[in-house]
């Protein structure tokens, strides 16, 4: 569990620092992760940074004000330890000063706000369960659901950003990779100046990875590696990926992959309904020479791949409850200010029906992950009970912003509001780390004993 630490000393251990008074966007100069690395062309830095400057410059502040209150109706802060409170606090505030006014512009104009990567790193958004020795925050379970759960509630594609940083790429670095690898890529990637991308879903194949196609072959001193990655989070500014491909028998190994290797490409994904302030884009792999102190040496077979996923699922468990929390918070706030027949809408009895049902369905899926992270906590998580989890958050949150949009109207379908882009965006989330259909076959083999996937 987390230590006993006070607020100043919690916030070095994360590397919390403090924000602007006035709420502005904190740019520390040339340490921003956004900035090109270093090049021996610098007209193509310059070029590279005026691209940034330009993405920054379209992106508009809105002039409302993030009003949310939390929701807690069975009193689960009493489960909580200070420093989970003081976590989600800190999260919170990060949030409401540098999400808020700007994601609905972003997600219009299908904008990802790279200038936040170095604030996601500060207050320790990636990897916060992993090791301090490796410049993590050595936090619990439980401390890592809040952190997702406080993103999400901002937006899911910003979640989705240190989900697949810290689960999908710091985690199985540091649960399958050597200690050399550990101390190369878990420091940079724990503060936001490299960024990471996990590579497993491709085009033939999603819902069953074991059927991927995506094939490296041993040449002596590299491996070379030939495939593509498609749907990937992160993908067209990422510096590393772990990518997942079958070696020559036929086995799943997982090998990390530099940007700049020659014949890696990661085109971007337009068009997306949603997830649309995130990143996406695909892993295209050429005769890409891959060093072999590359590979994750205690990476064999599916298992790895699906072990990196129980820890992505077990935060979106945890990262769905919020988008569902910030619907449920707007909905509630319209209904006790918008009049009709003479009344707040929030007076009328199917208005009345609406919110309790959200509230009683939050109120289950915060007990539920709480428990969750405890018995993760313990060692005693089952992938299966993960699965329920995920698959219930976001089922959960899907309905509450169907509901919340009701509620608010037509004022519901702009952007005055947040529920259609978090309507939107999980309807990614309910389909990427296995979708609906998926985690209910997995607790249905779990409680047969059958397999229903052959």
């Amino acid at each position: 569990m987390v230590g006993r630490l006070d607020v100043r000393h919690f916030q070095n251990a994360l590397h919390l620092r403090p924000l602007t008074d006035s709420g502005t966007f904190r740019h520390d100069g040339g340490n921003q992760p956004f900035a090109p690395k270093k090049n021996k062309n610098k007209s193509l830095n310059k070029i590279n940074m005026s691209k940034e400057t330009n993405v920054l410059d379209e992106i508009q502040k809105s002039a409302g004000q993030d009003l949310y209150t939390h929701h807690d109706y069975y009193g689960v802060d009493d489960l909580l330890t200070d420093e989970h409170k003081i976590i989600r606090e800190s999260v919170r505030d990060w949030v409401k000063k540098e999400v808020s006014p700007i994601i609905e512009d972003c997600a219009q104009k299908a904008i990802f706000p790279k200038h936040i990567i170095k604030g996601l790193g500060d207050i320790g958004a990636f990897g916060p369960s992993l090791p301090e020795k490796y410049g993590c925050g050595g936090l619990d379970d439980i401390s890592y659901g809040i952190i997702m759960q406080e993103l999400e509630r901002g937006d899911s594609g910003i979640r989705s950003t240190a989900s697949v940083q810290g689960s999908l790429v710091m985690y199985p670095i540091y649960k399958f990779g050597s200690e050399a690898q550990r101390e190369k890529y878990l420091p940079k990637l724990a503060t936001g100046e490299w960024m990471g991308c996990f590579g497993l879903t491709e085009p033939n194949h999603g819902s069953n990875p074991s059927g991927m196609e995506t094939r490296f072959e041993d040449k002596g001193d590299h491996y070379l590696l030939n495939g593509a990655k498609l749907w990937i989070s992160n993908a067209p500014f990422a510096d590393i990926a772990v990518v997942w491909a079958k070696d020559e028998e036929g086995v799943i190994r997982g090998l990390i992959v530099e940007r700049g290797m020659e014949g890696f490409s990661t085109p971007e994904t337009h068009g997306k309904w949603s997830l649309r302030a995130s990143a996406t884009g695909e892993l295209v792999f050429e005769d890409v020479k891959i060093p072999k102190e590359n590979m994750l040496p205690d990476a064999k077979g599916l298992r790895g791949p699906l072990t990196c996923l129980s820890s992505a699922r077990y935060g979106i468990a945890w990262g769905a409850i919020g988008a569902a929390l910030d619907c449920y918070d707007s909905a509630l706030r319209y209904s006790q200010e918008r009049i009709q027949f003479g009344k707040p809408i929030g007076g009328f009895q199917l208005t009345q029906k609406k919110l309790a049902e959200m509230i009683t369905e939050i109120t289950k899926a915060q007990l539920m992950v709480w428990r969750l992270g405890v018995l993760k906590a313990e060692g005693k998580a089952t992938p299966a009970q993960i699965s329920m989890a995920k698959r219930n958050s976001v089922d959960m949150a899907l309905k509450i912003a169907r509901e919340a949009r009701q509620i608010h109207g037509g004022m519901g379908i702009t952007g005055e509001y947040p529920i259609m882009r978090h309507m939107m965006n999980l309807e990614s989330v309910v389909t990427y780390e296995g979708t609906h259909d998926i985690h209910l076959l997995i607790t249905g083999m779990d409680v047969t004993g059958f397999n229903a996937f052959k």
